[in-house]
């Protein structure tokens, strides 16, 4: 074992799999080759009816450290659904040691060094949190990263934990509408806890872009995500607007707005507590702000 090695802090991950066989093993391969691997990874297959358990139970042969989890109870494939497959993940994770807890999905990829990086990020910073690397996608044969990456949040694809602040954030919620991801970083920053986005780690994401009728129901669902969580509306307005430009389904931000509006209009029930969102509608002013002041003195030294 190597200086490096001996230096790492223990990690585990959690990935949920519902007919994955096309793209798991690129995954697969990316953990098995990491610099450090994971002390634990289990991959919950959501009764899959395609190859994913056969490659799961096979790369478990191989290497001890990746566990089959099988669900077969009957359910709605929802939202509710993931979120329910990667807490089953993490409850097959209790008792054991580590410092480090990761969700995974199971259509990326990543270099060998790529944990080990991570890893020394959190080293670097004891407040760190939650962290992650940026999305990339394929662009005309090129991956290219995702345009809605910040570095002020971390993609569900690939979020690590400290588990100090996983344990005080009480893990993923199961959400009408999805957006676990978001409401974890947010719970983690009323928490206390920082959370960041590293664009040097490059994670692909080999998924092909849905078509222009998945992707208008997509932002119509996440406006009405937005309006659950109980986002600022002005905040959303003007998010929405400076979105519309957006190639090549311009169309998205129109129905993120609408979505929201919606949901408004129906007074449809908040998904989450008054505490969050009195704290998420704070950040939103605050960036809101920063932004028109940004824009303002642009404008005056122009």
């Amino acid at each position: 074992m190597n200086a490096d090695t001996k230096r790492a802090r223990p990690y585990v991950l959690v990935t949920a799999a519902y007919n994955e066989d096309a793209f798991l093993p690129k995954t697969i391969a990316s953990v098995v080759s990491q610099k450090v691997p994971p002390s634990k990874w289990v991959i919950v297959s959501d009764g899959s009816t395609d190859h994913t358990d056969e490659i799961v139970r096979e790369q478990a042969n191989r290497h001890p450290f990746i566990q089959l989890l099988r669900i077969t109870e009957e359910h709605p494939r929802d939202f509710v659904a993931q979120v329910n497959a990667i807490n089953a993940g993490f409850e097959q994770l209790k008792g054991l040691e580590y410092d480090f807890i990761g969700n995974v999905d199971a259509d990326i990829s990543f270099e060998p060094d790529y944990f080990w990086s991570l890893l020394n990020k959190f080293e670097e910073d004891t407040n760190l949190g939650l962290a992650g690397g940026f999305i990339h996608e394929a662009q005309d044969g090129v991956f290219r990263a995702r345009k809605g990456n910040r570095e002020r949040s971390v993609p569900h694809a690939v979020q690590m934990f400290r588990r100090k602040c996983f344990e005080q954030i009480g893990g993923y919620l199961p959400l009408k509408y999805g957006g676990p991801d978001w409401h974890a970083e947010v719970v983690a920053r009323m928490r206390g806890w920082r959370v960041r986005s590293f664009p040097q780690l490059r994670v692909l994401h080999h998924r092909p872009t849905g078509t222009a009728a998945g992707v208008i129901r997509y932002r119509y669902r996440q406006g009405k995500l937005d309006y659950s969580f109980g986002s600022y509306a002005p905040f959303e307005v003007v998010k929405c607007l400076l979105r519309l430009p957006e190639r090549p389904f311009v169309v998205g931000g129109a129905a993120r707005l609408l979505g929201f509006i919606w949901s408004y209009l129906g007074n449809e029930p908040r998904l989450v507590a008054g505490e969050f969102m009195a704290f998420l509608r704070a950040e939103q002013r605050q960036r809101l702000l920063s932004s028109l002041t940004m824009s303002t003195r642009t404008s005056t030294h122009s």
